[in-house]
């Protein structure tokens, strides 16, 4: 009778519309997963396309948190959480969870917006992995989170991808390019200064979840909002902030820029709402699907196939990715 009586609820699970699949918690896992994979693989070939050159960093970024945070209330209201917040919520709650993370993030932020220029999709892709091994670095630094042997190689493994993307592209690019200083100290260098704060506000966050108890779209909010007053209190001795002064908050934009501005904040929402449902390991594997789908955007729309140097990363960035969430540490048994 116990069995009947499992079949059935599955059964009543399955079984529903095509609206309602989504309820379930594994069609959710696939599905948020799903979304993210095109969202990482695109983002960088879109930026560079709907984008234009004079654009000011800032601007997109800020805007970004603003989406960020509206689509993140919707979500809240929607789930009934919103009304909870209003009677437990704290600024001092608030600025020990979410104050330090916020503030990397903005500068990760506008880092990244920086690289997505100067590089191309797919080196800009497997360069920013390497916040998987500061991840790991960060999270045993803070919440003392062991690795296993295999997850120690396949982070050197990453290591060494990165290396060679570094080294190959840049000396690739340089013999092309009028001013090859720029593809490091304007694409290189801030995407891997980048991947270093990704991973120390990943620890953070992963510490403010599990001691202050705060969920995804409260982090989303809290981080968006104390970031984008970091970033304008900036303005008064910044590049951007001085542009911003002389040519306005949206210089250079066009109706086409708000498409990867929504694209970004949706992925930020993403990525929380696929590590609450799924947790790392469906996340390695949405990143290693999002570099393959980053390569052949990037052959269909650029026409133009990777190069040697991508073709020889490529690999070790999967291996290293697919090993690390693997092979997770495990707790020898203490023995008697």
């Amino acid at each position: 009778m116990t069995a009947v009586a499992e079949a059935a609820a599955k059964s009543k699970v399955t079984k529903s519309s095509s609206g309602d699949q989504i309820s379930n918690p594994n069609g959710k896992v696939w599905f948020y997963s799903l979304l993210l994979t095109l969202q990482y693989g695109a983002q960088p070939l879109i930026s560079k396309r709907c984008t234009g050159r004079e654009v000011i960093v800032t601007s997109l970024v800020l805007t970004c948190e603003v989406v960020k945070v509206i689509c993140a209330l919707l979500l809240m209201a929607k789930d009934g959480t919103l009304k909870k917040l209003f009677k437990e919520w704290t600024l001092v709650g608030s600025l020990t969870a979410s104050g330090l993370p916020a503030a990397i993030y903005a500068l990760q932020n506008s880092l990244l917006q920086i690289s997505y220029r100067n590089l191309d999709s797919l080196t800009f892709s497997m360069l920013n992995q390497t916040k998987l091994f500061f991840t790991a670095f960060f999270t045993y630094m803070i919440l003392r989170q062991k690795q296993s042997i295999q997850q120690i190689g396949a982070l050197f493994l990453l290591i060494l991808a990165a290396v060679l993307l570094s080294v190959g592209e840049g000396s690739s690019k340089a013999s092309s390019s009028s001013n090859p200083e720029e593809i490091l100290f304007r694409g290189i260098i801030p995407v891997l200064v980048a991947s270093v704060l990704s991973g120390l506000a990943s620890a953070l966050c992963q510490w403010a979840s599990q001691v202050k108890k705060h969920t995804s779209y409260l982090m989303t909010v809290e981080m968006s909002i104390i970031g984008s007053l970091c970033l304008m209190a900036s303005f008064y001795k910044s590049p951007d902030g001085e542009a911003v002064r002389q040519h306005g908050f949206f210089y250079g934009w066009t109706p086409l820029t708000l498409i990867p501005v929504i694209f970004n904040a949706v992925g930020g929402i993403l990525v929380g709402l696929v590590t609450s449902y799924a947790g790392g390991v469906r996340k390695g594997f949405v990143i290693v699907s999002a570099l393959l789908f980053t390569a052949l955007l990037q052959f269909v729309f650029d026409g133009k196939p990777p190069s040697l140097y991508c073709l020889v990363a490529l690999p070790l960035v999967i291996t290293s990715v697919s090993v690390y969430q693997k092979y997770p540490y495990r707790v020898k048994a203490k023995e008697a």
